[in-house]
């Protein structure tokens, strides 16, 4: 589980799970030699700084978000070194140590677990679930302030589910996934597997006053896969949405998919940045690491094609 460092001290590598309200920074990776941007990271490894470590502690983050997204539970892993005769620390002690030294309310670790040296956050993830959150039935400056940084507030008093989830059939599976990447990515191959899609009601605000529920809906969108290209759930979530609105049909969508033309006339859509959420990142080979979100009732999910012996 660990590893000898300098003059007899060891090494300790641990996994952590942390969450994040994005409004106020530029995404969760750390931002260098900036004195306006800042991301996520730059605040943990500032708390870190307070463990001690003979060497500077950095956060490996398993999933990169873009400013404004948000997450739920996204996860690193670090390595800290104490010195000769010092003992590792415990994952709650670890956990609690962050928790007081982060100096951004905006920021909380939720666990810690040891895990061996040659582990890697980014790689040993076995899935990966984005949330959209929309609010239909009012315009943004309707919306309840304490939401704004949180939905996407559309243009309608409706939506037709029916059509989103027949669209989301096409994007369900192996696909080369090019039309709905962004520029910019440094991912070598656009190919993903997409294995979940649902679209389903979502909870009422607390937010919201009595004399606007009767108009005020709420939706989420989930998606799961291994992995994702840079913002393709913004752009998956703005085509499904404009099918929803009837601007594009079920069938617009499997042709923009096989296009795999990021710049095509649809492809200029993408949703705010202020919806989304990381939900979580899962290791499967770590049965400690289950799900902290259940998947909800009514997804779409894709089953691979098994052919008979």
């Amino acid at each position: 589980m660990g590893s000898c460092g300098a003059a007899g001290s060891v090494r300790a590598r641990y996994l952590v799970f942390f969450q994040y309200l994005g409004t106020d920074f530029n995404g969760v990776v750390a931002i260098r030699g900036s004195q306006r941007a800042v991301g996520v990271q730059n605040f943990l490894e500032e708390a870190a700084k307070r463990l001690n470590s003979v060497e500077p502690v950095r956060f490996t983050i398993s999933s990169r978000t873009d400013a404004g997204v948000h997450a739920l539970s996204n996860a690193a892993h670090l390595d800290v070194l104490r010195r000769s005769g010092q003992p590792p620390f415990s994952p709650e002690v670890l956990t609690q140590a962050l928790n007081t030294h982060l100096r951004h309310p905006a920021i909380r670790v939720l666990k810690a677990f040891r895990v061996s040296s040659d582990f890697h956050a980014r790689h040993a993830a076995t899935s990966r679930t984005y949330l959209y959150r929309l609010a239909t039935g009012c315009t943004w400056p309707q919306l309840p302030v304490f939401e704004r940084n949180i939905c996407w507030a559309l243009q309608t008093d409706c939506l037709d589910v029916a059509a989103m989830e027949e669209a989301a059939q096409h994007l369900l599976g192996t696909h080369d996934f090019s039309a709905f990447q962004s520029a910019g990515s440094p991912a070598k191959s656009s190919v993903r597997t997409l294995r979940r899609i649902s679209v389903s009601p979502g909870p009422t605000s607390p937010f919201v006053l009595p004399h606007e529920n009767r108009r005020l809906q709420f939706w989420t969108l989930e998606f799961e896969s291994q992995s994702f290209l840079y913002r393709q759930v913004r752009r998956m979530t703005a085509m499904l949405v404009a099918v929803g609105q009837g601007i594009l049909t079920p069938t617009h969508v499997k042709e923009i998919l096989e296009s795999r033309d990021p710049l095509g006339k649809h492809q200029t859509r993408i949703a705010p940045a202020h919806g989304l959420f990381l939900k979580s990142v899962l290791y499967g080979d770590l049965e400690d690491f289950g799900p902290i979100f259940s998947t909800p009732q009514g997804s779409t999910v894709w089953k691979p094609q098994v052919n008979p012996s």
